[in-house]
């Protein structure tokens, strides 16, 4: 399949009533390991469930296959991937418009870091993707990109390679003009949108933008 709609992943992590309002008409839906349970309690079949599986019941996995347009699953001990990279694969692969990581942000840390990660992969396949959770939006830039103030005015710019440079900021309270930022500095955090859009810009690296509610 191939789509040029939009991609939500529902993974593990943390997921509420927001999460739901991400979805439009047209978006497909994945539910990653317990994300797929998520979306069935609140109405919605997974277009794929995918994942080991090993944070539901017996009995939930059985909901799970059984109001799932497809299920995929393996085994929780002998993979290479983690259910979110696994998630994050197949959509890619149908190139769509956008992907949306919903739940990829809770209380494990290192899920929570890795999937941040995964931002890259999507960068690099040319395929808009963002993380949202209930106060944070996170994307990864390599060149330009334009903010949307709307729930979120507060902005942070963190390094994700060794050093970013040409940093250039329009629209912010702390404006920015072909700066570097790299790994440890905090120069980046806690910027303001001063008006409904603003824009960042990079000339080279791979620079984090987290927008927050507060």
């Amino acid at each position: 399949m191939t789509t040029k709609s939009k991609i939500i992943l529902f993974a593990g992590g943390s997921l509420g009533s927001w999460a739901l309002e991400e979805i439009e008409k047209e978006d497909v839906l994945v539910g990653v390991d317990r994300g797929a349970l998520f979306l069935i309690q609140n109405g919605r079949q997974p277009h794929l469930a995918i994942g080991d599986f090993d944070s539901v019941t017996a009995a939930e996995r059985e909901v799970i296959r059984q109001n799932s347009g497809e299920m995929r699953s393996c085994d929780p001990v002998m993979k290479d991937l983690t259910d979110t990279e696994m998630g994050l694969r197949w959509a890619l692969d149908q190139q769509p418009a956008e992907i949306v990581l919903a739940g990829a942000l809770g209380s494990r840390f290192d899920h929570s870091l890795a999937n941040v990660h995964l931002l890259r992969k999507a960068l690099v396949a040319g395929v808009p993707c963002r993380i949202v959770d209930e106060k944070n939006q996170v994307l990864l830039v390599d060149q330009q990109v334009t903010l949307h103030r709307k729930r979120f005015a507060h902005v942070s710019l963190l390094p994700l390679t060794e050093q970013v440079s040409g940093i250039t900021l329009t629209g912010f309270q702390y404006p920015l003009d072909k700066a570097t930022l790299r790994i440890g500095d905090t120069l980046g955090i806690s910027n303001v949108l001063l008006a409904d859009t603003g824009t960042v810009t990079v000339a080279d690296g791979y620079l984090l933008v987290i927008q927050s509610m507060d």
